[in-house]
């Protein structure tokens, strides 16, 4: 078998081994978590690096997806409420979430509009920055916050990590044109960095859940609704992205979260249990982002084989 053929082969089960071994492995996450946001940062950095400025535009698709986003997790904590105001708040902030600031990368690698994706990204995590103090207080937070302190501190949180690595791409093609296409060459790499931070965020979330297990019965709801609204808001983002001219564009920007604000988010905000819903979405929108790209691989393989016969 050549090197090539066992690469691709070997690429196929990258995925799922780094889910396998974030599970093994969750003891020793605290010693790599550091190293998340720099892989983030290069990761976007080189997705970036694709994309012209004249290629960031918002478009019906960004309108859309954001008031699914923001109306569909008032409609989730409405339904849920009078069942169980726990559950309900966990939804909330599974559906409120802003999009992953990865989200960009998956799309590229799935084949979708990277541009739509990131200016969507970007107005995602801003409109919850803005947001997020009203609607936690309509809520009932458990915490008493100021306004502008609270929109800060999610800014702080969301804004740096994706904004820089836009920076530092736009600043690239200005004064060093050849670097900037040097990287915008290796966008293979980003699959490889993704399985390294894919192992560090299931860790991450395995640990949190075993350390965190006072209730497990209402655990296992949360976590089950966390996959409701999951699979839901990946077909939702689907069929919007579908009228809208990019299907996966549209799954990604509504199904794949920044779990790591919101687990920070219902931690510091709401009770403690709520966070075990973001905490088990890590798990859901990462089975069904690696089972996308186990798919897409497969088909790729496939069609080179026809080909090449």
């Amino acid at each position: 078998m050549r090197l090539s053929a066992l690469r691709q082969k070997l690429k196929l089960w990258i995925l799922p081994l780094a889910m396998l071994g974030g599970v093994v492995f969750h003891d020793y996450m605290a010693y790599l978590q550091p190293l998340a946001p720099y892989l983030i940062f290069i990761m976007l950095l080189i997705t970036f690096c694709k994309i012209r400025p004249s290629e960031f535009k918002v478009t019906s698709l960004s309108w859309s997806l954001l008031s699914l986003q923001v109306a569909g997790s008032l409609a989730v904590y409405l339904v849920l409420m009078p069942f169980d105001r726990d559950v309900a708040t966990a939804a909330f902030i599974c559906v409120f979430c802003p999009t992953a600031t990865a989200a960009p990368v998956i799309t590229g690698m799935l084949g979708g509009s990277v541009p739509r994706l990131a200016t969507y990204s970007i107005i995602s995590n801003m409109t919850v920055a803005v947001l997020a103090p009203v609607l936690f207080s309509l809520l009932g937070s458990h915490a008493d916050f100021d306004f502008v302190d609270t929109t800060m501190r999610i800014s702080v949180k969301v804004v740096p990590l994706i904004i820089s690595p836009l920076l530092v791409a736009l600043l690239l093609l200005r004064t060093v044109p050849r670097v900037h296409s040097a990287i915008a060459g290796r966008q293979g790499l980003s699959f490889y960095i993704w399985a390294v931070s894919l192992f560090i965020v299931v860790g991450n979330a395995v640990s949190y859940v075993v350390r965190h297990h006072e209730n497990v019965a209402l655990m296992i709801e949360i976590a089950l609704v966390s996959l409701v609204v999951c699979v839901a808001q990946f077909i939702a983002g689907r069929k919007i992205g579908a009228r809208c001219g990019d299907k996966i564009a549209g799954a990604q920007g509504l199904g794949q979260k920044n779990t790591v604000l919101a687990i920070w988010m219902a931690l510091t905000f709401f009770h403690p249990v709520t966070s075990i819903g973001p905490a088990a979405y890590v798990a859901w929108q990462n089975i069904i982002n690696s089972s996308q790209l186990y798919i897409k691989e497969k088909r790729e393989q496939r069609g080179g084989r026809q080909r090449y016969n």
